[in-house]
């Protein structure tokens, strides 16, 4: 997992990169990305199809790692911490 934190307009937010498996399409990077911006906490989710990345920017006291990846399981795909 890459992890990195960044304050912007006030808030202490972190900013975390995640392996996805099973993206394979336009459609999968929008399931994904909505997924998890649907998270209260959540800033940004951006998926990157090509790599089978995700980056999201969010708020460490609205949302957990663990809800991040569970939203990404919810919408079915696989997801891992990147190295």
């Amino acid at each position: 997992m890459s992890e990195r934190n960044s304050v912007r307009k006030g808030k202490d937010l972190k900013d975390l990169t995640l392996v996805v498996t099973g993206m394979s399409c336009g459609h999968c990077k929008k399931a994904v990305e909505e997924g998890v911006k649907r998270l209260a906490g959540v800033e940004e989710a951006v998926a990157d199809l090509e790599r089978g990345l995700l980056r999201v920017t969010f708020d460490p006291h609205k949302v957990s790692l663990a809800e991040i990846q569970g939203a990404v399981v919810e919408a079915g795909y696989g997801v891992q911490p990147a190295r």
